[in-house]
């Protein structure tokens, strides 16, 4: 197996020297800027290091771009202009997922194939060990080789964009769920009170996340009027030990727009599935603004 990469910061480095590692030849790296360390890396695998793709790419049976995201889909359109027919493009960066949809368009044009692989973990970390997701029809294929390197890899899906949208989806909830632990435990902190807090938070942990956040989802409309109150009062409570609330405002925001539009709408659906819809709607509409049936 061939490999070229395209990209020689942490991400490149750490999967060219797994692949290399694992048997796989690496015919190339290629890095606008490469810094000195790159150099090193590519005198210890004996292969070239260049500033820019080109012919050299067509040596790859599988072409893997790990470029930061705005610079995806210009180095993809690059580098499918020079891979050979049939070959492998793997794109590992933060891309927009319509930019992979629109790579992955391109591929097929040109004869070649595309899996995106979204990294959903630390890879200064973790390195080689950092979870995956890829999707793409020859994601099978893909995952098949990030396991010769050890890498934990789910596939989810045969349209290439999907890794990307459920690592930003994932980013979601986790990014979110941090700034709120943030709040929660600094304001807990300050009141003496963090022990006590992760016992009274302990049922969190006894049932599964998906029923859970689909519960609150699904109750959310009905109580979003009384929960705001409640959110207010917390921030209030903050402000009373001495932390400026940032995200619990946002929350605020959130749950006044429902609340508004199911005082002009009221809900009547029983499923996640309607809660989803009804919640959909509420959210194409500024806060405050006529619900429309």
């Amino acid at each position: 197996m061939k490999l070229a990469l395209i990209g020689g910061g942490m991400v490149g480095q750490c999967y060219a020297q797994a692949f290399a590692a694992s048997g796989a030849q690496i015919c190339g790296i290629a890095d606008a800027h490469p810094p000195e360390v790159l150099y090193m890396l590519a005198r210890a695998l004996g292969t070239p290091v260049h500033t820019t793709g080109g012919a050299w790419l067509a040596d790859a049976d599988v072409v893997v771009s790990a470029v930061f995201g705005a610079a995806a889909r210009e180095v993809a359109t690059a580098a499918l202009g020079q891979m050979r027919a049939g070959a492998l493009f793997v794109d590992m960066t933060t891309a927009d997922p319509e930019d992979m949809v629109r790579a992955n368009n391109q591929a097929i044009a040109s004869g070649h194939h595309f899996v995106d692989v979204a990294i959903t973990g630390a890879v200064n970390i973790h390195g080689a060990k950092t979870p995956l997701l890829c999707a793409g029809e020859r994601a099978g294929e893909v995952a098949t080789l990030y396991r010769s390197i050890g890498s934990p890899i789910q596939i989810v899906g045969a349209r290439p964009g999907d890794a990307a949208s459920l690592k930003l989806l994932r980013s979601i909830f986790t990014k979110g769920l941090e700034a709120l632990s943030v709040e929660c435990l600094t304001t807990a902190e300050r009141r003496g009170l963090r022990s006590q807090l992760h016992d009274i938070l302990s049922d969190v942990d006894k049932g599964s996340l998906r029923a859970q956040m689909e519960s609150m989802v699904c109750t959310h409309i009905e109580h979003s009027a009384r929960r705001r109150k409640e959110v207010a009062e917390a921030q209030r409570q903050m402000r009373m030990a001495g932390i400026d609330p940032l995200v619990l405002p946002a929350v605020e925001s959130l749950f006044e727009r429902t609340a508004t539009r199911q005082a002009c709408m009221p809900y009547q659906g029983k499923s996640i599935e309607a809660a989803l819809q009804w919640l959909l709607d509420a959210s194409a509409q500024p806060a405050g603004a006529p619900a429309n049936a």
